[in-house]
């Protein structure tokens, strides 16, 4: 991310005053927190903590209450792992699979107990907000959080799942933001690739610390991996409040503009083969922006009862100029030797702006009805999304504006999706060691497609889904609970599956979740294993932008995952999970993407982490091995890599493995280092399949420093 043309100036991201991002500066300017100066007497332990929604909330001093499988990626994770972005993260956790395109992880692609990886099913969040750009009308890949104002992560997966939205056939990731301590830091890291990072963060509390204020700031700049550079800022604001001694108030904005020169265009087999490393599509580039504002209110009405509400806007833009091709066919020669795309001079700039309103609110009490104690949730989430997509038909030597030679505008049209959910979620802790949750969860959704050159009205289809759940968990002894859960869950399908698309469908896209398992732990060691399986009604494959005809057939998901932790003492600790899925299968032909049988596609049937840790004093570094098998790139299991009839390529993805080498040392109380080596064996592969291959990042380095003031 070879070609003779020159890559042209890398673009400067637009920047529009639209309501979202006039509302962020205002409140930048107005937000009603103290300042550094005068933020002296209360502690950060004293101060306010700010309001957000938790997917697993688990109390040091209780047992997770939670009929299914968590997994909590934890601060002291992301110190050890020194993650590059949040994919180095996920790819940790038991049951998922990420495919990865660059390393950067501008787009991620992500697959959860054998879901192909890039597929929709699975909700994330961040702090409980959704943050994937359309859940209801478009693509879920276009925003990605950054991992540089993480705290940790929640994956959630079970019947509780239900609480938090659709597209929870997978469970839920919720990425969890930190809040800057009082005073300042700031940090920079350098790395392979002529990559820079610089970092600042700012945090301040009122004297009472019934207030608090943080800002974390984030610039990157790199040539990136085959020279598929990119620039990202990032930045959020988080402010909170206390209400009185019951309530709690909090506001998060945020600001993230990344541009990046990339493209769904892969090396030709043989050019790889030949240790060929360059970007195959230097003059595309992948545009994205996203401003959010969040409020999050948390009341204690007393007695027991709990009132949590969060309002929530957001706008994400996605503007992807890709050069087309003077033919199907690829050049032969070129000054590498290797085959490489024949560009043509026409650009196309496929662009989506998304915006989403929207309002959760939910009631928690605690209660004894039927004489048995428990906890009661009841909700309501309202949700309005709308997706402006449009296709732009330029050429080069003009700054991506439209060309009435070619058409000029050939798209323009607007995709809503409105929705309203109700659920209400019951715990029975029926003895001290055994609970019973059931829940149950209503949505009803319209969407709409209007295309803006027409004065024909809108299309719409509409359809409502009822989702129940139940679950148990029981505690053998101090060391073992057992727990297992059967729910429904449903995916919407896209707008453009079921407007316009010819097919009107008969229903969603849908499974019955079952999963057992026993987690505890006991001494030095933890310890967790799931039995999973995923039974499809109705599934459907995501195809190249997510959208493909609904009603595509059945399919069927089995699987174990398991994960193993060891203090081994003098300052060493061992984690390992593994991740086997014998049966990721399609049910049903479905003519020219899959047969009966296969397997689907970027579902690796097995996965493996393990890591070896060491601490002392103030020295800390650690040792992590992950390793992928071997996977399809399409429903019709090729084993040869070959492109199919809409460009995408298929063909067996051979298995590999890479190992990283972190360490960190803090040189005082203030001042700390450190560094990384990833991919410390240089191995080569291949990471995956799109219009050619994706290859994954050679052996790298980084070295990171941080000062706190």
């Amino acid at each position: 991310m070879n070609s003779c043309q020159n890559p042209a100036p890398r673009p400067v991201a637009r920047l529009r005053p639209t309501p979202i991002a006039l509302a962020l500066g205002l409140a930048l300017t107005a937000a009603g927190a103290p300042s550094l100066a005068h933020a002296e007497a209360a502690t950060d332990a004293d101060a306010v903590e700010m309001p957000r929604i938790e997917v697993v909330a688990k109390r040091d001093d209780q047992p997770i209450l939670i009929p299914g499988a968590v997994d909590l990626v934890t601060a002291e994770d992301i110190d050890r792992i020194q993650p590059r972005s949040t994919e180095d993260l996920l790819r940790r956790v038991p049951g998922i699979f990420v495919k990865r395109e660059e390393e950067s992880a501008v787009v991620t692609n992500i697959g959860v107990r054998g879901l192909t990886a890039g597929d929709y099913k699975t909700l994330v969040l961040e702090d409980g907000v959704p943050v994937q750009p359309g859940i209801f009308v478009g693509n879920s890949r276009y925003y990605n959080p950054r991992v540089q104002r993480m705290e940790g992560v929640e994956v959630l997966r079970g019947a509780s799942s239900l609480r938090y939205g659709p597209n929870t056939i997978g469970g839920v990731i919720n990425f969890l933001t930190r809040t800057p301590d009082d005073g300042a830091a700031v940090s920079a890291r350098v790395g392979s690739w002529n990559t820079y990072e610089v970092g600042a963060e700012v945090g301040a509390s009122a004297r009472s610390g019934d207030a608090r204020l943080g800002v974390i700031a984030t610039r990157v700049e790199s040539d990136g991996f085959m020279d598929k550079g990119y620039d990202m800022t990032d930045i959020m604001l988080k402010t909170g409040m206390a209400i009185g001694d019951h309530q709690t108030l909090g506001l998060k904005l945020g600001y993230y503009r990344n541009n990046a020169n990339i493209s769904y265009r892969g090396l030709f087999p043989d050019a790889f083969e030949a240790g060929a490393r360059f970007n195959p599509a230097p003059d595309d580039f992948f545009l994205t922006g996203r401003t959010s504002f969040d409020i999050n209110h948390d009341w204690e009405i007393g007695q027991g009862a709990r009132l949590k509400t969060l309002f929530y806007a957001s706008e994400t833009s996605r503007d992807y100029w890709r050069f087309g091709l003077v033919s199907g066919a690829p050049t032969t020669t070129s000054p590498e030797g290797f085959t490489v795309w024949n560009y043509s001079d026409n650009l196309n700039g496929n662009n989506r702006e998304f915006t989403r309103l929207g309002l959760d609110t939910r009631l928690i009490l605690d209660h004894a009805a039927f004489g048995v104690p428990g906890e009661a949730e009841f909700g309501l989430r309202l949700m309005s999304e709308e997706m402006k997509d449009v296709t732009v038909a330029a050429v080069r030597g003009r700054p991506r504006t439209p060309d009435p030679g070619r058409g000029g505008v050939t798209q323009d049209r607007i995709d809503g999706g409105d929705s309203l959910a109700l659920f209400a979620q019951n715990r029975f802790d029926v003895t001290a060691r055994f609970s019973v949750t059931a829940g149950l969860r209503v949505e009803h959704y319209e969407q709409s497609r209007r295309d803006r050159r027409s004065t024909n009205p809108a299309d719409t289809f509409s359809n409502t889904e009822v989702m129940p759940g139940v679950g148990a968990t029981f505690a053998v002894s101090d060391a073992v609970q057992v727990f297992g859960s059967v729910y429904r869950a449903f995916a919407p399908p896209l707008v453009g599956s079921v407007l316009g698309s010819g097919d009107t469908p008969t229903e969603a896209e849908k499974s019955v979740n079952i999963e057992f398992g026993l987690r505890g732990g006991q001494g030095p060691w933890t310890y967790a294993a799931t039995a999973f399986q995923m039974d499809f009604s109705n599934q459907v494959d995501p195809g190249v932008s997510g959208i493909r005809a609904p009603n595509e057939g059945s399919a069927l998901h089995r699987g174990l995952e398991g994960s193993l932790g060891y203090a081994m003492g003098n300052g060493f600790s061992l984690e390992g999970n593994l991740t086997w899925i014998p049966t990721a299968e399609y049910r049903e032909d479905r003519p020219g993407e899959a047969l009966r049988g296969n397997r689907l596609a970027y579902s690796p049937e097995l996965m493996a982490n393990l890591a070896l840790g060491w601490e002392s004093g103030p020295f800390r570094t650690a040792l992590l091995y992950n390793y992928v098998d071997s996977q399809f790139g399409d429903g019709l299991n090729q084993r040869d890599f070959t492109t199919g009839a809409s460009g995408t390529w298929g063909g067996l993805i051979p298995s590999y493995w890479t190992a990283d080498l972190t360490a960190s040392y803090d040189v005082s109380e203030r001042f700390s280092v450190s560094g990384a080596v990833r991919n410390l064996t240089d191995e080569t592969y291949v990471a995956g399949l799109r219009q050619g291959l994706y290859i994954g990042p050679e052996r790298s380095f980084e070295l990171g420093l941080r000062y706190r003031f």
